[in-house]
């Protein structure tokens, strides 16, 4: 299930090759909000920048799955 928003600190796994990623930073530039991230364990690796989409008024990091169970958190 898709988080309401997506905050800086979560970790989100990349589908096609199961990787985690620490989002590190949220912003908006236009019309469009993007989220840095950075490999987990793989701090000299370039970072990530993913526009965000919505589901159903729900950020979602198109291609990335949540880590966490956020609906109980």
């Amino acid at each position: 299930m898709p988080a309401r928003s997506i905050q800086v600190g979560e970790v989100w796994k990349l589908e096609a090759t199961g990787e985690t990623y620490l989002v590190t930073k949220l912003y908006n530039e236009a019309l469009a909000t993007f989220a840095v991230l950075r490999k987990t364990g793989a701090e000299e690796e370039p970072v990530l920048r993913v526009r965000l989409g919505d589901s159903g008024g729900a950020q979602i990091l198109p291609g990335f799955t949540p880590t966490q169970d956020f609906e109980n958190l």
